[in-house]
């Protein structure tokens, strides 16, 4: 009969591995299942995110709590003061009132300042929706050449052009040479004063 002894060799080992959070993204990561068809939008988009104009990314929440808040009817003149009418409309829930497709939709705070004739300013926090067509004119999140950037995009026959909003900064043409894949259609900005 042979003696039979426990290998010492593999397994977990105190202070083996990686440090938690050492990785390329600060935190610890999970292993998930991802259709073979979407592995390099995937992909490309985990490597976008560390580069370009977007300097963060969020999900809408799968259950936002509703936060109903009073929406009076009068407008508020820029112009002249008018005298404010006292009628309220029924309550407004933001939830309600910027996510249309809750499922698609994603909140990205902006970098840079190549938006700000549109009103998109450095810090902001745009509200993407992943599940409409994007079509000329809309400001949308591109993917390109494995970069994240918002910019408007400008269909004119062939011609793909992603159009800063600043005139301090170059609109982009695509070449034949190049890879866009457009992200996800902006649909809100919100913008803090405080």
């Amino acid at each position: 009969m042979k003696n039979v002894t426990k290998n010492k060799k593999g397994g977990a080992r105190p202070g083996a591995g990686r440090p938690r959070g050492s990785g390329r993204y600060g935190e610890p990561t999970t292993v998930m299942r991802v259709p073979q068809s979407q592995v390099e939008a995937v992909r490309r988009f985990l490597q976008a995110g560390t580069h370009g104009n977007i300097a963060e990314i969020q999900a809408a929440t799968a259950t936002p709590t509703a936060l109903p808040r009073p929406l009076f009817s009068s407008r508020v003149p820029a112009g002249f003061p008018s005298p404010a009418e006292d009628y309220q409309e029924p309550a407004l829930d933001l939830n309600s009132h910027l996510i249309q497709h809750r499922e698609a939709t994603f909140f990205m705070r902006v970098q840079g300042h190549s938006m700000t004739g549109a009103g998109i300013h450095d810090g902001d926090l745009l509200v993407v929706d992943r599940a409409l067509a994007p079509k000329d004119g809309d400001i949308v999140i591109a993917v390109l050449d494995g970069e994240l950037t918002v910019k408007r995009l400008r269909l004119h026959g062939d011609t793909v052009t992603l159009q800063a909003e600043n005139p301090d900064y170059d609109n982009i043409v695509l070449s034949d040479l190049q890879e866009l894949q457009v992200w996800g259609v902006v649909t809100s900005v919100i913008h803090s004063f405080r």
